[in-house]
């Protein structure tokens, strides 16, 4: 079974009862000045959109005995129970009360993660603005007649604009060594988990329910020996009281899932600053466009499962979260969504991230879109041939390619020609962005290190 440690390794810090849990605009905060203005009031993600609506009178948090205001939460930011996954190390500011007994549960939909420590002060939750991406939150656990969402910066930024959030403020997983108190072992190594790790790597810290067969991971495990870290107790098993949790389950899918869209909303994130970045410096070069056309170039891999570890054994979930992740659509006339699971060798039967409907995505600035769209349209009709997209079969591309024309608004006139052609011509332009004559046949590679 599985654990992971960081699983989004919330926030760093917490002041004194009775005192501000959130600390804002103290010290130094990346990317608080132009163009990005990290700090700035203007936030559109879902977590500001609820506070906004409990400011007006149209919402309002339930507040409960056992699970404080979590349950109210999940429901008003359309965050299904089953998707909750738990951990076990002590990577919350709330360390002090994380252990293999009483782990951190998390709780995830596309655009918010909510974490909730046993007994813990406060709710941790991280929400995805379209432009800024992650805004780090913590809501009071103690009852209120009038609960508030507290921004924090400082103490979050501190932890989440590094390497393994691609420099930008984002979130991350890591799997770890964990000793019986779920601390890391010492000496041991931890590892950045994405979509790209081998599963015998990923989820030390975490507890994982479900079937995942003949595949081993390190999950569901402690240290037992110091010195031979590696050699973990995996018959410890889930030894704790589930009763005190919304669900018994920690979804394997889930976890699957929440791999893959950690690093996918940061590498959107990146895209996003490096293209405004780039268009305050002055008007764009062909020097100044690769800014920007690097991580456009990871964001396709990614987008596409181009570096997705194969699964060698059959993957099943126990907690529902398959059948209400694949209910949020949208679907074709024939069907087909990009939520549908294959769950044998991938994670996906199309693999094509569904977080290309998110408004994040549809937020990207219009340079680094455009270079988007054209160049998945290239891969998608077979154009591009290159080796960094051989794991997608001419069918995955065509029903990709089918399913998005059906399904996804917005799309640039070089796909709607393409529809409208009844897709019996290939797409206009070179390969690698509207408008340049060059033919290279190779793919561009991106600067940006890949975990």
């Amino acid at each position: 079974m599985v654990r992971i440690i960081s699983t989004i390794s919330l926030l760093c810090l917490i002041l004194p009862a009775h005192a501000q849990i959130a600390v804002r605009k103290q010290g130094y905060v990346p990317f608080s000045d132009a163009p990005i203005h990290y700090l700035s009031d203007t936030l559109t993600d879902p977590v500001a959109k609820l506070q906004q609506r409990i400011g007006r009178g149209e919402a309002r948090l339930g507040y409960e005995s056992v699970h404080g205001y979590l349950k109210s939460v999940l429901d008003a930011l359309d965050i299904p129970a089953s998707s909750q996954t738990l951990v076990f190390s002590k990577t919350s500011f709330q360390f002090r009360k994380i252990s293999p007994e009483t782990p951190r549960a998390l709780y995830f939909n596309d655009d918010v993660y909510v974490g909730q420590v046993h007994d813990g002060k406060a709710l941790e939750i991280v929400s995805f603005d379209p432009m800024q991406g992650a805004i780090f939150y913590l809501l009071d656990e103690r009852k209120s007649e009038q609960p508030v969402f507290q921004r924090a910066e400082l103490d979050c930024t501190q932890c989440h604009v590094a390497a393994s959030t691609r420099n930008v403020p984002g979130v991350l997983l890591r799997s770890i060594y964990p000793n019986p108190t779920g601390t890391q072992a010492t000496h041991s190594t931890s590892f950045i988990t994405g979509q790209d790790s081998p599963l015998q790597k990923r989820w030390g810290g975490w507890y994982v329910t479900g079937v995942v067969g003949r595949q081993t991971h390190m999950g569901n495990a402690v240290v037992s020996d110091q010195e031979h870290p590696e050699k973990l107790d995996r018959l410890a098993g889930l030894n704790f009281d589930t009763s005190e949790y919304l669900t018994p389950h920690s979804d394997v899918v889930a976890h699957l899932v929440l791999a893959h869209q950690t690093q996918m909303h940061n590498l959107i994130t990146l895209t996003n600053y490096q293209t405004r970045l780039a268009l305050h410096a002055g008007p764009l070069t062909d020097e100044s466009r690769k800014q920007y056309e690097a991580p456009a170039e990871e964001l396709l891999r990614y987008l596409l499962f181009a570096n997705e570890a194969p699964l060698s054994d059959r993957v099943k979930g126990d907690s529902g979260f398959t059948k209400e992740f694949r209910s949020r659509g949208p679907r074709d006339a024939r069907g087909r969504s990009l939520r549908d699971f294959d769950l044998r060798k991938r994670i996906f039967k199309y693999p094509c991230s569904y977080l290309i409907y998110s408004a994040a995505f549809d937020t990207l600035p219009p340079p680094a879109k455009e270079y988007v769209y054209h160049r998945l349209l290239e891969i998608l009709t077979g154009r591009d041939q290159s080796h960094e997209f051989a794991k997608l079969t001419g069918k995955d591309r065509r029903a990709i390619l089918e399913i998005l024309l059906a399904t996804k608004p917005g799309l640039p006139e070089e796909w709607r020609n393409y529809k409208s052609a009844g897709h019996s011509r290939e797409p206009s332009g070179s390969r690698n962005r509207p408008g340049q004559s060059s033919q290279r046949t190779t793919n561009q590679k991106g600067t940006y290190e890949n975990f």
